[in-house]
């Protein structure tokens, strides 16, 4: 059992009562909070070819213990819906379960932990059948996928063995947008490949896409990994920017999902929220990060080799041959300590310089930008931005 002592720290009872077949390979996870369209998103998944081994699908019905009466009443409704259509809809390949409603404790209840509820029982059940290598497959109760998604998910990891995870390309969904909010989807996916293609220039190891609705990962590293956690919004950043510390972390780019293009504040931030600002006329997402800064990321980590068994003083030197935003960012970081803890810990520079990146982090990166972008450079025009890495990126090649 590869999952057993991650299970007991929780001591959480079994969702499904079900043993699952022994041909389960994968298993899709969609957290479903007050959702009118998860038909459309069932009837896309059962309409997918399916690959050699069979699939099980885990709709997690979820509220906050203290919820209204009101939305508890819309997930019941919900469950009994899904069961009328999971009934007029067997396929021998394909299972699918109808969890809850299940109550979440008020402190923790939202996207992240209904996500990790539904993959702790994913990974339960591939515990079950002793398949740490089993998939399990992140999706959102509001997105359509592909007809090869299952076939595609499948092969990458018989072409790829030893990957503990992967994301999959994604378009939003645009049908029936009006202009403004088509604009913003337009403008917020751009921005989502200009940050991604921005931080592989600079030398980021670990650029990716982080969308919910999109990723995959094997069960043995889903645990080892910690699971995943409990935020209430931002939960599939975290945990796949933590998921590259195990493994490596590959791209879907042969099937895709289509996730929804809504406008929502039913969390804190994301595509939901951001959309909601642009259209209030509250976020400009016609403006983004100024290059110039990730260039001076570039900098910093075009000399990361030389930090290697380096004194205080000679790292105060190099950080001193660097743009103004990277000495001040360091200086009140303090990154001199996490550099002094990584020469305690590495007996090689090779291991070293990849383990940089553990301290020098998407999350660090993006508390680079935005320091640099208080105190140095101001957002520029996106298309501009875009275009400027584009052409240097054509060059590098």
């Amino acid at each position: 059992m590869f999952a057993e002592k991650y299970l007991q720290k929780d001591n959480r009872k079994a969702l499904i009562d079900v043993q699952p077949k022994t041909e389960c390979e994968i298993i899709v996870v969609i957290p479903c909070f007050r959702e009118p369209d998860i038909l459309q998103t069932l009837e896309s998944v059962l309409h997918c070819e399916f690959p050699k081994s069979n699939v099980e699908v885990i709709i997690l019905i979820n509220h906050s213990e203290t919820e209204d009466e009101k939305t508890k009443s819309y997930n019941l409704e919900t469950k009994r819906k899904i069961e009328n259509w999971i009934s007029e809809s067997s396929n021998p390949k394909i299972d699918f379960y109808a969890v809850g409603p299940v109550e979440l404790q008020k402190k923790w209840a939202g996207a992240g932990l209904a996500r990790k509820s539904g993959m702790d029982e994913a990974v339960r059940r591939f515990d079950l059948l002793e398949k740490p290598n089993g998939i399990i497959v992140s999706l959102d109760a509001d997105t359509l996928v592909e007809k090869n998604y299952f076939v595609e998910i499948e092969n990458y990891f018989t072409r790829n063995p030893k990957h503990v995870g992967a994301t999959i390309a994604f378009q939003h969904q645009t049908e029936e947008l009006e202009s403004k909010h088509l604009e913003g989807i337009r403008l917020y996916e751009k921005y989502m490949n200009y940050y991604k293609m921005a931080l592989e220039y600079v030398g980021y190891p670990y650029p990716m896409f982080t969308v919910g609705s999109a990723f995959v990962v094997k069960a043995g590293a889903y645990v080892k990994r910690g699971g995943m956690n409990r935020r209430q919004a931002g939960e599939d950043f975290y945990f796949l920017q933590n998921l590259v510390q195990v493994g490596i972390v590959g791209e879907i780019k042969s099937t895709k999902v289509f996730p929804s293009a809504r406008i929502s504040d039913r969390v804190p931030f994301g595509t939901g929220p951001i959309l909601q600002k642009w259209m209030k006329g509250e976020e400009d997402l016609a403006r983004t990060y100024n290059f110039k800064a990730f260039m001076d990321l570039k900098s910093l980590f075009n000399v990361k080799h030389n930090f290697y068994k380096t004194e205080k003083k000679l790292f105060d030197e190099i950080i001193n041959t660097l743009p103004e935003s990277v000495q001040r960012f360091i200086e009140e970081d303090h990154f001199w300590n996490e550099v002094s803890d990584l020469n305690k810990n590495c007996s090689t520079s090779d291991s070293f310089q990849s383990r940089f990146f553990h301290k020098f982090n998407a999350f660090k990166i993006l508390k680079f930008l935005n320091f640099a972008h208080g105190q140095f450079y101001a957002k520029e025009d996106l298309e501009t931005q875009f275009q400027t890495l584009n052409n240097l990126s054509k060059i590098r090649h």
